[in-house]
């Protein structure tokens, strides 16, 4: 908990501070996607949904690894 962990996924990797709780299911992870400082978007596909027309920002494969 408050440990510094790179975020990886298939189309890049950003660093955040880790927090683990119950809110978030195990096996899950929660980064918010409304602040420019965390740049999750970076992770997920920029690809539209064929029929909402809506980029996947909300979901994607991710890989933790501690840092330090």
């Amino acid at each position: 908990d408050g440990a510094r962990v790179r975020v990886s996924s298939r189309r890049g990797s950003i660093e955040v501070l880790a927090k683990v709780t119950t809110r978030v299911p195990q096996g899950t992870v929660f980064i918010p996607f409304h602040f420019g400082e965390q740049a999750a978007n970076r992770l997920t596909n920029p690809a539209l949904d064929p029929i909402s027309k809506i980029p996947e920002y909300k979901v994607c494969a991710v890989k933790l690894e501690p840092l330090g």
